[in-house]
């Protein structure tokens, strides 16, 4: 409840003469339309009244909108929530309406995008991805099966060398490394398209050039920008997204990051979603040139590990190398120290 003072009943009621003031503060009491704050103490003045009031809020009829909760509204949605809290019902009653329209209308034979589903239901794209969307679904009691979207996913960004199979798919973290590997790959052969993909018809010899050329001594069909951790979310739906000859059997799929604990858990975040379907592995040759390269360096001349980040690691990622590797990267990891996957340039992807 609001409270009010007595020089605000009396700007509010334009009384100026005190005892006209008391006649209609006593008066609104009786109403039940103010109750005097006791804490604020009186005012010292005789007839005597209180500093404070608390403004009484009159009641709204519910009733019509019980009935409505009762009678009107499909047996899908749960009224449970709303008729012990109406007046959240009469805050989220335009789009509980709005989805009950729908829903009498039997609109979800065909599978939709989530934006698409949520505009086609309230006229808004993003609705279902809110929290007040959210909110309202959990408080009809309504599972999202019943709507029929599908989530999309960032598209994966590739580049194709070759579609002879099998072959290795390698999986970029970062795009100034997928950019050289590219570079890389492509060698002398004719331009691509303007997506970074082959274009058709080049003719078998160029095939076979592409399938021949290598990355730190390690055949590669296709580039994959992940785009951090991105790539996990965006593999979700790679059987669709990609082209047939790269869900082709005997394919693997090699991964490539950062070595520090996010990219770590990247790849194993990727394998445990992904491990089931796809032969995953480290892309170890590219790894152990980064080790290679900063024994030159020195561990404490490597740039130091950004902030943030979660430490807590399996053992799926080390236990691909051997013994003596797992310790150098160990020690480097936990001196607080990191080797970006840029240590390699183009030069050493040769």
């Amino acid at each position: 409840m609001k409270r009010i003072n007595l020089d605000a009943l009396s700007a509010k009621y334009r009384i100026s003469e005190y005892k006209e003031l008391y006649a209609k503060v006593i008066a609104l009491i009786q109403d039940n339309k103010i109750k005097p704050v006791k804490a604020s103490g009186v005012n010292g003045k005789s007839p005597a009244l209180y500093k404070e009031y608390w403004i009484v809020e009159e009641k709204q009829d519910v009733s019509s909108y019980l009935n409505e909760l009762n009678y009107a509204l499909v047996p899908s949605i749960a009224t449970d929530y709303y008729r012990s809290h109406i007046d959240q019902y009469l805050e989220d009653r335009p789009w509980v309406l709005l989805l009950n329209d729908y829903l009498k209308q039997d609109n979800f034979i065909t599978q939709m995008s989530e934006n698409e589903r949520s505009f086609d239901i309230w006229h808004r794209e993003k609705f279902l991805k809110q929290e007040q969307g959210k909110k309202i679904l959990k408080r009809c009691g309504l599972d999202t099966a019943l709507l029929n979207y599908y989530r999309t996913t960032e598209p994966i960004a590739y580049y194709c060398a070759t579609r002879q199979t099998p072959q290795n798919l390698l999986i970029i973290e970062n795009k100034d490394t997928f950019y050289s590997m590219r570079k890389r790959l492509m060698g002398s052969q004719p331009s691509k398209s303007a997506s970074g993909q082959s274009m058709s018809g080049k003719g078998h010899k160029n095939e076979m050039d592409s399938a021949a050329r290598t990355i730190c001594g390690e055949p590669i069909g296709t580039l994959i920008y992940g785009a951090g951790k991105g790539i996990i979310a965006a593999f979700s739906d790679f059987d669709i997204s990609g082209e047939p000859y790269m869900t082709a059997q005997g394919n693997a799929i090699l991964y490539f990051g950062d070595l520090d604990y996010e990219g770590i858990g990247i790849y194993e975040n990727f394998v445990s979603a992904y491990g089931a379907y796809y032969l995953v592995s480290v892309f170890r040759t590219a790894y152990e040139q980064m080790l290679t390269k900063a024994e030159h360096i020195g561990i404490d001349k490597l740039p130091v590990t950004k902030e943030g980040q979660n430490r807590r690691i399996g053992s799926l990622f080390l236990s691909q190398f051997s013994q003596p590797q797992q310790d150098e990267i160990k020690e480097i990891l936990e001196s607080g120290r990191y080797i970006p996957q840029e240590i390699l340039n183009i030069e050493d992807m040769a």
